[in-house]
């Protein structure tokens, strides 16, 4: 996935030893199911990884703010880097990240936009700018557009957030490096495929896309992340 995208056996996964993870949306055996029945490669992968699956960590600033930081770099370095980061403030709120200094938040190793950006989202939560409270009853493409208004979080970012803190179950992210690298490995031994031979492939995952997505993520890399 580039962070633009990556994501993906591990017996103990981050949100079984993490009692904040939300349980597992309540489609997803019913989504296995329906991938299972409607696309070959699906039937091969969602066996392989158990009992593994999608949580959420039920904060939005929280989310976001990781999305942020994992942006254009490797989920490695992006783990490594918001490791640094989430000490800084005692607790990780926004008004708390307003009150950091911008160096101790450059030697965590953020840029400086990406500094920029995570004072933009504090401000934005902090002032209560974004309808927090509406997102649940709000149409995903309504949430995109709310969310792609504060600096730093683009299309891709607000699908992060639609996937891991909403848990929507039909959101398919083409500007996902890792879901195209994914396709290609799985659908077309390795050769380059486009947003359209993507959208295609996708075509046998809905109503589920989220579910799919997380399975071709799982199977560039099986160790689950959460943002």
């Amino acid at each position: 996935m580039k962070i633009v995208g990556k994501i993906g056996p591990a017996s103990v996964s981050l949100a079984e030893s993490d009692p904040a993870i939300a349980a597992v949306p309540d489609y997803w055996s019913e989504a296995c199911k329906h991938l299972m029945k409607k696309d070959r490669v699906m039937k091969r992968l969602i066996p392989r990884f158990g009992d593994v699956a999608l949580r959420s960590r039920g904060d939005a600033f929280v989310t976001l703010a990781r999305s942020i930081v994992g942006q254009q770099i490797s989920v490695k370095a992006a783990q490594s880097v918001w490791q640094r980061f989430e000490v800084l403030p005692k607790v990780m709120t926004p008004g708390n990240v307003l009150k950091l200094k911008v160096d101790d938040m450059r030697a965590a190793g953020l840029s400086v936009r990406k500094v920029e950006y995570l004072v933009d989202l504090a401000l934005h939560f902090d002032a209560g700018s974004v309808h927090v409270k509406d997102w649940q009853a709000m149409a995903d493409e309504a949430i995109i557009d709310e969310l792609v208004a504060i600096r730093g979080i683009g299309r891709w970012t607000a699908e992060m957030f639609l996937i891991f803190h909403l848990m929507r179950p039909n959101v398919l992210p083409l500007d996902d490096v890792g879901l195209i690298n994914g396709i290609s490995k799985n659908y077309f031994s390795g050769e380059a495929v486009s947003r359209s031979d993507a959208r295609e492939v996708a075509g046998a995952w809905t109503p589920f896309c989220t579910v799919a997505t997380w399975y071709i993520w799982r199977s560039l890399d099986p160790l689950p992340v959460e943002y």
